[in-house]
């Protein structure tokens, strides 16, 4: 799938769908109160009411010619993670990438909107036992605040810790990360956004060109229910009272603007744009 923003595109790049299963994400969201919200059916869950969620990159390319990946996904190979069919994966995300006209070696630019296990995966694979960069052209850029805080020996637990070991200290150890305040511009087209909450330093990433704008969500919404109901909070969320906020300050900003909002769990046609909606929102899909 892929969006025009101006003289931006936008590709999505799948590695992982999925339907049900992600109770343990959004627990308010039960079959009975997603029913109740008409509009996420059928593209954002199905008629039982069970949520349908999307693991992807997004592949950034300006007209100058950056190549710019937005968020790495889970990986294959990786240990330690809490959800089970998450380890020792053996997907085809670099194939798919490549099919999609961005081999490994053209990105230029890898940004991860914050450092959970299923945004930084293809930081790294394994060579000979080691983790090395997949990227090797690129420049990864982190929020310097989020790197801060989970590079604290006593940030997150062993799972967390694990992440950074193997998908973030291996960028640093090859002297091809960059730190940067969470406001930062990557290029004219690209600046990025601070949206704290779901992580201490997590950004979300605005695209302008042409006159025309563009809003990659990160994890400031897994699903577009949380825009239906902002007061959902996820579990995963650091912050849940600032990540409702946010929800709060971001949509609100868009609502009744012709911004396309990417949603980087949103499955199906995953962008829209955002109305309000009684005292929420609602995602007008865009195909």
């Amino acid at each position: 799938m892929r969006w025009s923003i101006g003289g931006v595109t936008v590709t999505r790049v799948v590695e992982l769908e999925m339907t049900g299963g992600s109770r343990f994400l959004l627990p308010q969201a039960t079959p009975e109160e997603v029913r109740g919200i008409p509009w996420l059916i059928p593209h954002f869950a199905d008629e039982a009411g069970r949520l349908r969620l999307s693991v992807h990159a997004l592949v950034i390319e300006t007209p100058g010619g950056r190549r710019i990946l937005v968020d790495t996904c889970l990986g294959n190979d990786k240990q330690g993670r809490k959800v089970p069919h998450w380890n020792a994966r053996q997907g085809r995300f670099l194939e798919d990438l490549a099919e999609a006209g961005y081999p490994a070696e053209s990105i230029d630019t890898v940004l991860c909107t914050h450092l959970h296990v299923d945004h930084v995966g293809w930081n790294t694979r394994l060579e000979d036992g080691r983790w090395v960069p997949t990227f090797p052209q690129a420049r990864t850029i982190f929020g310097r605040r989020e790197f801060e805080h989970w590079s604290r020996p006593d940030a997150g637990d062993d799972s967390q810790r694990a992440v950074f070991a193997d998908s973030v200290q291996p960028i640093l150890d090859a002297g091809l990360a960059e730190l940067v305040e969470a406001d930062h511009r990557l290029c004219e087209e690209v600046r990025l956004v601070p949206s704290f909450g779901h992580t201490p330093g997590h950004v979300c990433v605005h695209i302008a060109s042409g006159g025309e704008e563009a809003l990659i969500t990160g994890d400031i919404a897994h699903h577009p229910c949380q825009l239906a109901r902002p007061d959902w909070s996820s579990t995963a969320d650091s912050d849940p009272v600032q990540s409702v906020a946010t929800r709060h300050a971001i949509f609100g900003g868009l609502a009744g603007r012709p911004v396309l909002v990417i949603g980087t769990h949103f499955a199906g046609p995953t962008a829209g744009r955002v109305t309000r909606d009684g005292e929420g929102y609602r995602l007008l899909v865009c195909w």
